[in-house]
């Protein structure tokens, strides 16, 4: 139990050094974006939010098509608990989306390809944990829910490949996005950066929310068998 304690704690204090250094980078290191100015600067937070909402989606998919395979609760008790961290995630990038948006598009909302699939795919996973907490039978809406988190996945790609296939508003990607979509080198460091930095803040939120889910089921086995 100690051990366990002591690596949760190692990977919080990893997650902080990086988030300061992330906050510095976007915030001192990374040059004034010339055309929007400072607002600009939301972008190494809006893409960072995304990649990590797509990671944790994934990783539902993923633990639910083994859940179904194997019936093992803890596939499950993974699934769910990456389901909570994208959503959070997800609600980042929608939020600070239209903040970015507001002084570049002067509106905050248009029913862009990206925009609306990123608000879909809101929807699908927020409609997930729904399914999860009212349905009766916990063991049936656990396969529900793991099917309908296996289908809702097919929506990432979508939302990745929208400023591809449709003509939209949404800048164009900055990584392998073709000619013009190239930053200045210490924009795709700070960028880059993040990316790494988020992906360590995901991975320490899913083994603390895991954690926590993992010890719920446990107190309750211990209720029942009393």
């Amino acid at each position: 139990m100690n051990s366990i304690r002591s690596s949760h704690l190692v990977l919080i204090i990893l997650t902080f050094i990086v988030i300061e250094i992330a906050l510095y980078l976007s915030f001192l290191y990374a040059p004034t974006e010339s055309t929007m100015g400072d607002v600009q600067r939301i972008f190494y937070f809006h893409v960072p939010s995304a990649w990590a909402s797509f990671l944790a989606f994934f990783i539902v998919c993923a633990a639910s098509i083994a859940f179904l395979r194997t019936g093992k609760a803890h596939w499950d008790r993974l699934a769910a608990s990456s389901a909570e961290i994208g959503v959070l995630f997800i609600t980042i990038v929608l939020l600070t989306g239209p903040l970015w948006a507001k002084p570049v598009w002067n509106v905050y909302w248009t029913w862009d390809a990206r925009l609306t699939t990123s608000l879909v795919l809101w929807l699908i996973y927020i409609a997930y944990l729904m399914v999860r907490n009212y349905t009766t039978d916990p063991e049936r809406g656990a396969r529900f829910a793991a099917v309908f988190g296996i289908i809702g996945f097919i929506d990432v790609p979508i939302v990745y490949m929208s400023i591809r296939w449709w003509r939209t508003l949404h800048p164009a990607p900055v990584i392998a996005g073709g000619e013009g979509s190239g930053l200045a080198p210490e924009m795709f460091r700070t960028l880059m950066f993040n990316l790494f930095a988020f992906s360590i803040l995901f991975i320490t939120l899913l083994v603390l929310s895991y954690r926590i889910s993992t010890l719920e089921k446990q107190l309750q086995a211990l209720k029942h068998q009393s």
